[in-house]
């Protein structure tokens, strides 16, 4: 006789725990090797590209790698770009831009009071997202525009340097434009932009509940890096992010295992790369080549992708002090970070995904926030 606390397969039939375990297993591994269906032209990589990469050059150019990073981090709202007319991408992306900068303007301002970060990056974590959903704008989501807020509460500086700092980053966002408007001109002219339909009208779960949610789990995963005292904790918010905003919590488990392989990968790249003896101009060059590489990427196979995020990221981090000597613990320290990160983030896709907790806690939600919100 079948007992019946055995779980059940798919088929609704129940099977026993090492069937069960080697069905996960084998769902897990056929999710790690899918290499999925791209209908992403190449001249979007290569816009991606220049968008964060022109602004290096300049940088390169007037010896000022540390302006040229600051701009080339406003580049990345280039990739906020949506698929409709000329018109609308415009104007979407001027939106865009304006929250990238007022983004980093803020977590620049938090910087002054270490107390305020965490709760700081935690609201602006929850109206960022509500506006992403509210407008239904496509991946990569509010990642770039929280990664921008959390690298600028951990920039050291003074408070004069705070609106040098934010020109930089609308410099960044101007060129993404520029980029933009070019690219645009001539995808609108070969692909025509498919017809405009009304957006879905926004629901309280969708919004608001996720909303709340992602942005607790971010505050909290900050929380744990400072606790924890991590070198650069601002990492850990945005690893915990880019898992939890997974479409199921299968997803997230699933994007969880790609990161973390392709992390460990990655940083094999970052140090083969840290080897070869790079100056700014190459620098330059081997950024804009890992940015092409990842939007190419990213929509094929997340983990391959990842393997070129994470030198991408150590670059922008550490490209001020190229030639000063590289320590070991900055590779260390991104792993911990991402593995610290990853398991947040599912934590938090189990209170988005899970069916059985996610009622009482939208109703607790909506008997708190105020009427309108619902």
């Amino acid at each position: 006789m079948k007992r019946s606390d055995e779980p059940a397969g798919r088929d609704g039939r129940r099977r026993r725990p090492g069937v069960f375990v080697k069905d996960q297993l084998h769902g897990t591994w056929t999710e790690l090797t899918r290499v999925n269906a791209s209908d992403r032209p190449w001249e979007m990589p290569l816009a991606a590209a220049l968008s964060s990469g022109l602004p290096l050059m300049v940088g390169a150019y007037f010896g000022r790698m540390d302006y040229g990073l600051m701009s080339s981090l406003g580049g990345m709202v280039f990739l906020s770009l949506p698929n409709a007319s000329l018109q609308i991408r415009m104007m979407m992306l001027l939106a865009a831009s304006f929250g990238m900068v007022a983004c980093y303007a803020l977590g620049a301002l938090t910087q002054f009071w270490p107390t305020a970060t965490i709760a700081a990056l935690t609201l602006i974590a929850m109206v960022v997202n509500m506006v992403c959903r509210c407008y239904r704008l496509g991946p990569p989501g509010s990642l770039f525009f929280i990664m921008a807020t959390a690298i600028a509460a951990y920039t050291p500086g003074t408070i004069q340097d705070v609106p040098l700092r934010v020109g930089m980053v609308a410099l960044g966002c101007l060129v993404a434009c520029l980029v933009a408007f070019a690219y645009s001109l001539h995808m609108t002219r070969v692909a025509p932009a498919p017809p405009h339909t009304e957006l879905p009208k926004p629901t309280f779960d969708f919004v608001v509940y996720d909303s709340v949610i992602i942005g607790l789990f971010v505050g909290i995963s900050l929380l744990v890096a400072e606790l924890l005292q991590l070198q650069r904790p601002y990492w850990v918010p945005v690893s915990c992010l880019a898992i939890i905003q997974g479409a199921s919590l299968r997803a997230a488990w699933s994007r969880q295992m790609h990161r973390i392989l392709g992390t460990t990968v990655g940083l094999c790249v970052a140090w083969a790369l840290l080897s070869l003896p790079l100056n700014v101009w190459t620098l330059s060059l081997v950024m804009m080549a890992l940015s092409f590489g990842i939007e190419t990427l990213v929509v094929r196979h997340y983990a391959s992708a990842v393997v070129l995020i994470t030198p991408l990221t150590i670059f922008l981090a550490e490209a001020p002090h190229l030639g000063q000597g590289y320590p070991i613990d900055v590779i260390e320290a991104r792993f911990l970070d991402t593995v610290i990160g990853a398991f947040i983030g599912v934590l938090g896709a189990v209170l988005l995904h899970n069916q059985r907790i996610r009622p009482h806690l939208s109703r607790w939600m909506r008997a708190v926030l105020p009427r309108r919100v619902n």
